[in-house]
């Protein structure tokens, strides 16, 4: 059997992680000197307020690997195997803490360790799709050539409110260029081979901006495989959300539209006001 954790960027609804029975590893918040854990320690809310009141945003920090190893030590002390996903490695330790609990353990043949070179459901879609073969009974190396095949295909999008937070967390060097503008730009953030790529810019109110950037990716929505896609915010109003599943519904082409809410360490990188469309591309 085969057991399926990812570090909390998966940004997977409590819902979700119990039907995939999913384990999530949260990474650390660090508001000045206190330390919080993401998705349990701080909402999203939260830290926009401090944020805004401190006129900084929030450091973030992988979980270290003692606490990865306690985490996977009961499974394997069962007979389980172990696969986790990562966050790009690119933006984070979580990925080499990972391994390195695996290497503590004795366990590197037992455990997987997967750089899902993405982010937020970018990982989430992963994480499924690797839940849903663990449940059927496939065996960890089968789980783990799927994913490997799928794994380029991720599409992850999103278009942002404001470019502060992107901008304080210089996770998306493209953005620096555009953050001094007077301009009110909203540009089309990409994840490509795990780093962010701002592209196209958006410009007016949030509400038309949302909705030009999902119109704008309906041929690859059509293409798309066609299980699931998502609509993954950090706090958009509830017509903004209702409107985009609206026209994804539409398309008569999902089985599913989920929507989740980002956690802590995404939305303190991306901010308010953030959403995304995220699937899997057809082949």
């Amino acid at each position: 059997m085969v057991k399926i954790f990812s570090d909390s960027t998966c940004d997977l609804s409590e819902a979700l992680l119990e039907q995939y029975g999913v384990e999530l590893l949260p990474l650390h918040i660090l508001l000045g000197e206190d330390d919080r854990l993401d998705r349990t320690g701080i909402t999203p809310e939260e830290l926009f307020a401090w944020s805004d009141d401190h006129r900084a945003t929030p450091k973030t920090a992988a979980f270290s690997v003692d606490e990865v190893r306690q985490r996977f030590k009961p499974h394997l002390d069962v007979g389980e195997d172990i696969m986790c996903f990562s966050i790009s490695a690119s933006m984070s330790a979580s990925n080499q803490n990972m391994r390195l609990a695996a290497a503590e353990l004795n366990a590197e043949e037992r455990v997987c360790v997967i750089d899902s070179k993405n982010l937020s459901t970018g990982v989430g879609l992963q994480v499924i799709e690797a839940a849903i073969m663990a449940q059927q009974g496939a065996s960890l190396r089968e789980i783990e050539q799927h994913i490997l095949h799928i794994r380029p295909l991720v599409r992850a999008s999103f278009v942002v409110d404001t470019l502060t937070y992107l901008h304080r967390g210089g996770r998306c060097s493209s953005v620096s260029a555009l953050a001094g503008s007077a301009l009110r730009l909203h540009p089309r953030i990409a994840v490509i081979d795990g780093a962010m790529v701002a592209g196209k810019k958006y410009r007016g109110k949030l509400a038309h901006v949302i909705d030009a950037y999902v119109r704008d990716m309906e041929a690859d929505l059509l293409r798309a495989r066609p299980e699931r896609v998502f609509i993954t915010h950090s706090g958009c109003s509830r017509e903004i959300v209702d409107s985009i599943r609206a026209y994804l519904t539409g398309l008569h082409h999902f089985d599913q539209v989920l929507e989740t809410r980002a956690g802590g360490v995404i939305s303190s990188h991306c901010g308010p006001g953030t959403l995304g469309v995220l699937f899997i591309a057809g082949e």
